[in-house]
């Protein structure tokens, strides 16, 4: 066990732990985040649940995980029920994908890249998080396994068809 894990099971050493943690993670998640989440305000409410529910459910960490891949699984399902609320009072298509993000003050991609997100966001679920941990985290399949709780196989097969989906969308614009 390192020793974050070790000062966050601490009670004497814990608040001090955890504030480190947010300071350490704090950026990485936000990407996790943002990644699938479309906006820059609902990503840093995502990232205030995420570390609120961390902070409570501390008394259950154990330290037998890396405290990336906990934190990595809690901001996780925590997008999915975000994504999973926004969904049941509002459909969004392409055009609210490209408007959301070319609104947002935080978007400084160019119009590739905003076609690279319209493609990404059409995705299910599932592929688009496996597609974004694996390309622009670079997250190795093992560790995204632990994470999600799927099979490195499974992982590989969607990450491939996210792929395949995402090539036929830019095919489809030509």
């Amino acid at each position: 066990m390192d020793n974050l894990n070790s000062r966050l099971i601490d009670p004497a050493t814990r608040r001090a732990a955890f504030e480190e943690t947010v300071r350490l993670y704090g950026p990485r998640l936000y990407r996790h985040i943002r990644s699938m989440v479309l906006s820059h305000d609902d990503t840093d409410d995502v990232l205030q649940d995420t570390f609120m529910k961390a902070w409570a459910a501390l008394d259950q960490f154990k330290g037998e995980a890396k405290v990336s891949t906990w934190l990595y699984r809690i901001a996780t399902n925590e997008s999915l029920s975000f994504l999973a609320r926004q969904r049941s009072s509002v459909a969004l298509d392409d055009t609210d994908v490209e408007r959301t993000l070319q609104s947002d003050p935080y978007f400084d991609g160019d119009e590739l890249q905003l076609k690279l997100q319209t493609a990404i966001a059409a995705l299910p679920e599932k592929q688009r998080l496996v597609f974004n941990m694996k390309y622009y985290e670079q997250m190795k399949y093992e560790d995204m396994s632990e994470i999600l709780g799927t099979s490195v196989g499974a992982l590989k097969a969607s990450y491939h068809i996210a792929v395949k989906k995402i090539e036929s969308f830019f095919k489809e614009e030509n």
